[in-house]
């Protein structure tokens, strides 16, 4: 295999694909990339099974010339190496030339380096066709069901269901919930019609997706038993879905609120920010006192005092109420409703409460309060 590729757009494929590399990789063939030359461009692949990225660099793009002097073939190199050479060479073109499968040649007009390669007979196979159920989805309805629901989702992995989003289609309508079980965001999408299933995605997946949809118009997704297949411009994405029940969070969100609190997102936001620099023993908790006469955040710390941030312009409806949360919780709540005023519903001091925008039902989170005492 040989090829002359224009640098910036092999960087491009390179750093694509090599999203799907882990850092550490328990199969050794994994830390490479797979690429392949044939009469469709260039393919670069980069897998850790449960994540796959293939990316094509065409032979033309908007007319311009981006490989030539080719030969078909493949080969697996590491995905470290290949990118930080093609990242760190200057010059316009980048020459790629396999010797006796065994040896790759990557130069330019100053720079020659030789890296060893290994036969693509030894990269797994990957099921990259779609199958099962498909839809196709807009940028913004995909960013806005990644963005105001997967950072709900949880880090841990001791419940590897809670890492995942949920997405349930039925009677025209894409519901995604994620939730680490102190948390829950929901959000939803309308769909065409007699579109059925139910997936649990990872959520760091369903976030790497949105990432590269950049600068493209939507992408065609496919649900089958064991995975979720997204195709987007030039570039297709594996990711297995999570076994198992994911929780039942359709009767959390409370039926009746007693206490209702309205106020400008930024200017919450800000005070919890203020409030929270003395909540450091109390692992980010700050209370939030509510009357019809004024709303308090506040802090404290034995170790180094306290802290009271008055909030000037609200709507408040209800008796006296104070509720104690987790102040990470709650600003990521409200920066995912992306509004200019943010509602708050409780049904009273220790339930989960309502966050959401007034004027959207399509989306909405909740927060379970933290008992202080």
């Amino acid at each position: 295999m040989r090829f002359t590729i224009k640098r910036e757009e092999f960087l491009k494929g390179l750093v694509v694909a090599s999203r799907a590399v882990a850092s550490k990789v328990a199969v050794a063939v994994l830390a490479n990339l797979k690429i392949e030359l044939n009469e469709n461009g260039l393919f670069i692949t980069g897998s850790n099974y449960d994540l796959t990225i293939k990316t094509q660099v065409p032979y033309k793009l908007n007319g311009l010339e981006i490989i030539r002097n080719y030969k078909e073939g493949a080969t697996l190199i590491n995905s470290k190496l290949i990118t930080e050479i093609a990242r760190k060479m200057e010059s316009e073109e980048i020459t790629f030339d396999v010797i006796d499968s065994t040896i790759a040649t990557i130069s330019d007009n100053r720079s020659e380096y030789k890296l060893n390669c290994v036969r693509p007979e030894e990269y797994p196979d990957l099921d990259l066709e779609p199958n099962g159920t498909s839809l196709t989805l807009t940028k913004a309805d995909f960013d806005s069901l990644v963005s105001q629901t997967a950072f709900a989702a949880s880090l841990k992995e001791q419940r590897p269901i809670l890492t995942a989003m949920n997405l349930e289609a039925a009677n025209g309508v894409l519901t995604a919930t994620a939730t680490d079980s102190a948390r829950m965001a929901r959000k939803d999408i309308k769909i065409p019609d007699g579109i059925n299933f139910v997936a649990n995605v990872p959520a760091k997946m369903m976030i790497e997706v949105d990432h590269l949809l950049e600068g493209l118009d939507g992408v065609d997704v496919s649900f089958s038993d064991k995975k979720a297949l997204f195709s987007l411009g030039r570039t297709v994405v594996a990711s297995r879905l999570i076994a198992g029940d994911y929780p039942n969070t359709k009767n959390i969100v409370p039926r009746v609120t007693n206490y209702h609190l309205e106020v400008n997102a930024s200017d919450l936001i800000k005070a919890i920010d203020r409030a929270n620099i003395l909540s450091m023993d109390r692992e980010n908790v700050v209370d939030l006192s509510m009357n019809e006469n004024g709303v308090e955040i506040s802090a404290k710390s034995q170790q180094v005092g306290s802290a009271i941030e008055r909030v000037d312009i609200f709507k408040y409806d209800g008796q006296d109420l104070k509720v104690s949360f987790n102040s990470e919780f709650v600003v990521a709540a409200v920066k995912a409703l992306n509004c200019e005023d943010v509602t708050f519903a409780f049904v009273g001091e220790m339930k989960p409460f309502i966050v959401q925008n007034a004027s959207d039902d399509s989306v909405i989170q909740i927060v379970t309060p933290v008992r202080t005492y």
